[in-house]
């Protein structure tokens, strides 16, 4: 298990416990003592939980929206797909993130990893966000994860506006598109309900396929992220073509024959 592992499940645990001892976290992730002591010092250090003697604590700000957000299941494949997701993303980036227990992981991954260079061809206007001590811009709709980012030093958040939906912490309606017409996106990553070939990329609710599309929209390259149980099934709302989506990240348990037409027709297929 790497350290960007170990992170998500540490903070994965106290969510789970609403504390954290160093012995217990260090038996159930079959690491040292002192590399989990290391790693809260790490997490601490971002203002993702607060140490306390012989283990952690939440931090001030409530972490507890993401870890209600619809019973996540598949979570280890979901933590591997936010990882691997995240490690596309250079540093200076614009990066637009729609609601989901996917995109969550991927932008709590963006946060925790090391930080990329910045791509080439980005121009002075990455660098100098970088001067500044903004490392990533961050454009969502979905409340939890605005609530986590609110807080990072590095990071220059967006949000939209729009009306909540409680069952998802995403805001939707016309009050989103305003924001999403003023912006341009160096990458969307999206989260969905279904990712089918033919169909493309879609949703349960219409409005917030809507406003996922607008992301699509404003977006230089979109990353879509999918476990495989979302793979070759539709849902209601289309957001997007298949041809829109320049990245699909998913686990080692989607369909070999999925993953085989989704490179035949130009994506790349990134399996984590």
């Amino acid at each position: 298990m790497g350290p960007h592992e170990r992170w998500t499940a540490l903070l994965d645990i106290l969510g789970r416990d609403g504390r954290l001892d160093v012995g217990s976290a260090a038996t159930e992730l079959h690491v040292s003592a002192a590399t989990i002591r290391r790693d809260l010092d790490h997490l601490s250090e971002q203002q993702l939980l607060t140490r306390t003697r012989g283990g952690a604590a939440p931090a001030s700000v409530a972490y507890d929206l993401p870890l209600r957000h619809k019973s996540s299941r598949f979570a280890e494949q979901k933590s591997r797909i936010g990882a691997a997701a995240a490690a596309l993303i250079p540093a200076g980036s614009v990066v637009g993130i729609n609601g989901g227990t996917t995109t969550s992981q991927v932008a709590r991954a963006l946060v925790t990893q090391p930080v990329l260079a910045p791509a080439p061809g980005s121009g002075g206007g990455a660098e100098a966000v970088m001067d500044e001590g903004i490392v990533y811009t961050i454009v969502t709709n979905a409340l939890n994860i605005a609530n986590d980012m609110a807080v990072r030093r590095t990071v220059k958040l967006v949000v939209t506006g729009g009306v909540a939906r409680p069952s998802s912490y995403e805001l939707v309606g016309p009050l989103a598109e305003p924001t999403l017409v003023r912006v341009h996106l160096d990458y969307a990553v999206l989260g969905v309900d279904g990712f089918d070939m033919k169909v493309g990329a879609t949703a349960d609710h219409e409005g917030e396929a809507a406003v996922t599309a607008q992301m699509v929209a404003r977006a230089a390259r979109v990353i879509l992220v999918a476990d495989s149980s979302k793979l070759g099934r539709a849902s209601f709302a289309r957001v997007c073509t298949a041809d829109a989506v320049a990245v699909l990240v998913t686990d080692t348990d989607a369909d070999d024959a999925f993953l085989a037409e989704a490179r035949a027709a130009g994506i790349e297929v990134v399996v984590a």
